[in-house]
C-alpha cells in the first residue's frame, strides 16, 4: 500500500461524507437539538460503524453476503426499516420548536452506530472503492491503518459540523429553514429506506 492509494481513498471518503445522506443530516439534526456534545458522540458512533464497514470490505464480508444472501437482506431490510422510522418522526415534527434537549451522549454514540449499521450499502461502497484504490493482500497492519484513517477522518468530519452548527448564527440560520430542512432530510430519509427495501 503506498501513501498515494490512501490519499485516494480519503478524497473519495470525504466526497461521500459531504453528500447529503442519511449520517449528514442526523448528524446537523442532533448537533442543533442537543448540542455540540451530542452531534460529536453521534459522528463518533457514525465513524465508528462505517469504519467497522471498511474492515468487513477489507476481510471479504461481501464474499460472506454473496454465499449467504439472506444476511443482507436482513441487514437491509432492519436498516431500512429504521431509516422509514426516523423519516417518519423528521416529518412529523418538523413544524415543532427546537429546544435545549438533553440527549445523553451514550444514546447519541448508539444512534450514529445504528445509523450506519442499517446500510450495509456502504460496506458495498467501501468494498468497491478498496478494490480500485488497494492491492490484493494487504499486510495486517495495512487494513488497521486503513481502518483507524476512516475512523479518524469521519471523526474530524463531524465533529467539524458539530463545531460549526453549535455556534449561535449557524443554529438560528438552520432553525428559521428547520421546517423546510426537516421535510427534506425526511423525504430524503425515507426515500432511501424505501430502496433499501424495494432493491433487489
Amino acid at each position: 500500500m503506498t501513501i498515494d492509494s490512501l490519499i485516494a481513498f480519503n478524497l473519495v471518503l470525504l466526497a461521500a461524507l459531504a453528500s447529503p445522506g442519511a449520517a449528514l443530516l442526523y448528524a446537523i439534526k442532533t448537533t442543533v437539538a442537543s448540542g455540540r456534545a451530542a452531534g460529536m458522540a453521534t459522528g463518533v458512533g457514525l465513524g465508528l460503524m462505517a469504519a467497522c464497514w471498511t474492515l468487513a470490505a477489507l476481510l471479504g464480508l461481501e464474499g460472506v453476503f454473496r454465499l449467504f444472501p439472506w444476511t443482507y437482506t436482513v441487514l437491509k431490510i432492519g436498516g431500512a426499516l429504521y431509516l422509514i422510522w426516523i423519516a417518519t418522526q423528521t416529518w412529523r415534527h418538523a413544524r415543532d420548536p427546537v429546544g435545549e434537549t438533553e440527549r445523553p451522549t451514550g444514546r447519541a454514540f448508539l444512534s450514529g452506530v445504528l445509523i450506519n449499521a442499517g446500510n450495509p450499502k456502504s460496506m458495498l461502497f467501501a468494498a468497491a472503492v478498496i478494490v480500485v484504490v488497494f492491492p490484493q493482500g494487504l499486510a495486517a497492519r495495512d487494513i488497521a491503518l486503513i481502518v483507524a484513517n476512516h475512523f479518524a477522518l469521519e471523526v474530524c468530519f463531524y465533529s467539524t459540523i458539530a463545531l460549526f452548527l453549535s455556534s449561535a448564527p449557524a443554529r438560528r440560520g438552520y432553525l428559521s429553514a428547520k421546517p423546510v430542512l426537516d421535510r427534506i432530510a425526511a423525504t430524503l430519509l425515507g426515500a432511501l429506506g424505501i430502496r433499501l427495501l424495494t432493491e433487489r
